[in-house]
């Protein structure tokens, strides 16, 4: 581990995913683990405890704290905490009678829902026992300032081994051994402050220019039918309102395999399987609702914008829009045209006009803060980028462990952003993709009849895969 020291201020990437929080859409990401402990009789909640004790030692971040700037004048910076106590961060519940998977999603709903602690390292881990056939999970949330879903299949890899019996120290990669973060003087602050209020004021002309030309560009370029989506093509539905603060969530699994046959089939990407899956589900979920609207839903998905090659902690992304085709009924001709929009959607997106990042760059944290809890009062009346977020982050296709004991499962869990009551993240895992389904469930009451759908729109799609002719009921 480096022993260099210096001051460490969040960058406009990693310091807006707190600056658009509200009071009822946090910024903290999930993951529920399922895990097996047969065969290894020392595996308890003390073990476990150790283990992540001695493992944190190798990515010094999460030892690290927020020292926020007054008024929101500027990004916060990292402080070490030098008291640090893991205890404090690892906790121990047990699932509710029978254990089973519902009642395992509604209690990782409600801790998900607990806003993290501002003023203490921004992570948490919870031991979950009880489960039904001795098994055992695990649930961590961490703020996504900390890093995005991809540089976490790294910490992941930190954080387990490859066997039960494991004695070798982990393999840390070298962006994770970062130096003591050196708290700023009051001096310092106040200069950094200025120098970057005076580096917004550029960025804003930059930035207006820019939006300027992407909002007028469509007025006289000729849209065809596989044009990225604009904000005025995105159908309202009944999760798309005020998000409150409770969360439940929902998971399914499908194999992998299977998915990249489909793939090979239509000659797509296995993303462009993903969301035709979900968007299946979505269009079934809907239609027996009787909500499903004439325009397609609009997913919102991240795009990395990382160099071949970084492996950097920080968050590198921007979203790019992609109709789920849920207006036609056939399951094959939803794929094909979601591969063509997923397809200019990629090529617009480099280089493209990002809002988020736009505001990030050009506001205070504070005005940023102000204006994202303005939206979040009356999000009917704001137009909407897209209906939900879906992400897609590739996992390890080998068997992990911790304390031991398998890791069978690893199921996501997202933010809800404002306007946006319904969040869908893919992780792959073991041969298997994981579905997570994170929502307010004030609006979206019957989560699990909508992921119990994803097994149906994937039924659908290989049966269309093998030649059969099946339009959607």
């Amino acid at each position: 581990m480096t022993t260099e020291t210096s001051v460490k201020q969040l960058p406009d990437g990693d310091a807006v995913f707190l600056s658009t929080e509200t009071d009822t859409a946090w910024g903290h990401i999930g993951g529920l683990s399922i895990l097996d402990p047969t065969g290894v009789p020392d595996f308890s909640y003390e073990k476990l405890l150790r283990q992540i004790g001695q493992r944190l030692v190798h990515v010094p971040r999460f030892r690290w704290k927020l020292l926020e700037v007054p008024f929101g004048l500027d990004r916060p910076y990292w402080v070490e905490v030098p008291d640090f106590d893991v205890r404090k961060h690892v906790h121990r519940i047990a699932v509710p009678a029978p254990g089973g998977m519902k009642e395992l999603g509604e209690l990782a709903g409600h801790l998900f829902a607990r806003p993290l602690d501002r003023s203490r390292p921004l992570w948490e881990f919870w031991y979950i026992e009880g489960l039904a056939d001795g098994k055992v999970a695990m649930f961590m949330k961490n703020h996504h300032c900390l890093m995005d879903g991809q540089a976490g299949v790294g910490l992941a890899e930190v954080m387990t081994d490859l066997s039960p019996d494991a004695t070798a120290p982990p393999i840390v990669p070298d962006v994770m051994k970062e130096g003591m973060p050196v708290a700023p003087s009051a001096i310092q602050i106040a200069a950094q402050a200025a120098r970057n209020i005076l580096g917004r004021q550029v960025k804003r002309v930059e930035h207006v220019g820019r939006g300027l030309r992407a909002v007028a560009s469509p007025l006289w370029q000729k849209r065809d039918e596989f044009a990225p989506p604009s904000w005025s093509d995105v159908p309202p539905l009944s999760f798309n309102k005020l998000v409150g603060m409770r969360r439940s969530f929902a998971c399914a699994s499908l194999d992998l395999e299977e998915l990249k046959t489909i793939k090979k089939h239509f000659d797509v990407t296995l993303n462009d399987v993903v969301l035709e899956v979900i968007g299946g589900a979505l269009r079934r979920w809907l239609r027996a609702k009787g909500e499903l609207p004439e325009r397609p839903l609009v997913a919102m998905c991240p795009v990395s914008l990382r160099a071949e090659g970084d492996q950097s902690l920080s968050n590198q992304i921007t979203m790019m829009p992609v109709s789920l085709a849920t207006d036609l009924g056939d399951p094959a001709d939803r794929l094909r045209r979601i591969a063509k929009n997923s397809a200019r959607s990629k090529e617009s997106v480099q280089g493209s006009f990002d809002v988020l990042a736009a505001v990030s760059e050009s506001l205070a944290p504070g005005l940023v803060g102000l204006l994202m809890r303005a939206m979040a009062i009356a999000p009917d009346s704001i137009p909407l980028p897209g209906n939900l977020i879906v992400s897609n982050v590739r996992g390890t296709p080998i068997p992990l462990y911790t304390a031991g004991a398998r890791i069978e499962s690893m199921y996501p869990m997202s933010v809800l952003q404002a306007g946006q009551g319904l969040n869908a993240t893919v992780v792959s895992y073991m041969g298997k993709m994981e579905f997570g389904f994170t929502v307010d469930p004030d609006l979206v009451p019957d989560v699990h009849e909508l992921c119990d759908q994803i097994h149906r729109s994937f039924e659908e799609l290989s049966a269309a895969a093998e030649g059969v002719v099946h339009r959607a009921a």
